[in-house]
């Protein structure tokens, strides 16, 4: 190490030797103004950053997107992130459950996407490949390891491949939108079967994806109905890969804002971002499976509590999360975070705390520490969930194509080296 040091020290004089005597020499022969410009330019000049790609439909959004475009950010220096057009997905998947302005609003959300192409081709043609290449002056085409096949059975991403343009990143464990939709696809079901609605059972089964107390077994992982359960595995290593370095400076104003943000999508997204502005440090309580399930049903949440955090974790206006925040913002909790502002939206699942005599925001109401801010989105996880329950046939008719190639990927998956 002492050498490299060494090395970089005598670089730094050499390099500094040249700017003077060149410095010395201008002025001596009256070109000063003209020269020294050009010659600080010439030693100023960087290294062309490296421009990668990653598109994507990026229906109902979840933490493996989020990871799979930190991946793609970590192989270059700036991501530009195409998300596919409702219609392109349409025509080779089925109908999406998001549509495209939600979805750019996710996209452009996360902390590591640099810049967003909307209404991207679902395969990369010739012409726009071209156009990444020249115009977005792209170095690299990113995908993951699982195969992405147009309708006839051609790979999408042939021609990136034989250009040598085409990176490939590891594809995240235990979920895909296919899964998600799936599971309230299930939820649906049950419910219509008019079976029980016990947290016991169906809340391991929707959120934790488990069959039995133990877990699943791998070949279990697919239910009878061919929907697939999660079999996320969360680590410590994945919590630090999503979380910010910093923390909130003595001085900072920190502001509290909790919720379930289950299936978390662009109402989410909007209203943190306003939250993140009344302050320095946004600080997000995300309630346990145990406190949503009693406050929202049994069949709640779809998303299990470590999915949740993940996802709201990676959103660029979003600082730290309490994992498993409790229902009530405690005097102690404001004092042990330095809380200077709790705040809720007026948008959400439940507002009937606002009805109760136990009102989870008593304490910072009577410290004059709350404020309620106005939605910029009318969006609930219940919309979400409608908009599966009203297109009911088409997705199902989708998730069966899907859930075909999912089930081929997992039986003969190999490992594949990356994060």
């Amino acid at each position: 190490m002492a050498s490299i040091e060494r090395e970089k020290l005598v670089k730094a004089f050499f390099i500094g030797g040249i700017v003077l005597a060149s410095t010395v020499a201008a002025i001596q022969l009256g070109l000063a103004p003209a020269i020294l410009p050009t010659i600080c330019s010439r030693f100023r000049k960087k290294k062309k950053p490296i421009r990668v790609y990653m598109d994507g439909c990026f229906d109902m959004m979840h933490y493996g997107h989020c990871n799979a475009l930190r991946q793609a950010r970590a192989l270059g220096d700036e991501l530009v992130v195409g998300v596919v057009s409702d219609d392109e997905i349409t025509r080779n998947k089925g109908p999406p459950v998001t549509p495209l302005h939600e979805r750019m609003i996710m996209v452009g959300a996360l902390k590591w996407v640099d810049d967003v192409i909307p209404d991207a081709p679902y395969a990369i043609t010739e012409e726009f490949m071209q156009k990444l290449f020249n115009e977005y002056d792209i170095d690299y085409i990113i995908h993951g390891d699982d195969p992405c096949l147009l309708p006839d059975g051609t790979d999408a991403y042939a021609l990136a491949k034989k250009a040598g343009r085409y990176k490939q990143i590891k594809r995240t464990e235990g979920v895909s939108s296919t899964d998600i939709v799936g599971r309230m696809l299930l939820c649906v079901r049950e419910r219509s079967h008019g079976e029980s609605h016990n947290h016991s059972s169906l809340q391991r089964q929707f959120s934790h994806g488990h069959g039995s107390p133990r877990g699943p077994k791998v070949e279990d992982a697919w239910s009878a109905s061919g929907t697939r359960v999660s079999n996320f595995l969360p680590t410590s290593r994945r919590i630090v890969q999503f979380s910010n370095e910093k923390g909130a400076g003595p001085d900072a104003r920190v502001v509290y804002i909790d919720g379930a943000f289950d299936l978390f999508h662009a109402g989410h997204v909007e209203i943190l971002r306003l939250a993140r502005e009344l302050g320095d440090f946004l600080l997000v309580g995300i309630h346990t499976d145990q406190t949503v399930s009693s406050t929202r049903g049994a069949h709640r949440p779809i998303m299990n509590l470590h999915e949740r955090s993940l996802s709201v974790l990676a959103c660029r206006y979003v600082d730290e999360v309490i994992i498993g925040a409790p229902w009530e913002v405690s005097k102690d909790m404001i004092t042990t975070f330095n809380i200077s502002l709790v705040v809720h939206g007026t948008i959400a699942e439940n507002m009937d705390f606002l009805k109760e005599k136990s009102n989870p925001y008593e304490v910072p109401i009577e410290m004059g520490i709350y404020r309620q801010l106005e939605s910029p989105l009318e969006i609930t996880t219940s919309t979400v969930i409608k908009r599966i329950v009203a297109n009911h046939d088409a997705y199902l008719k989708r998730n069966e194509k899907k859930e075909a190639s999912e089930r081929k990927y997992y039986e003969s998956k190999t490992f594949v080296s990356g994060d």
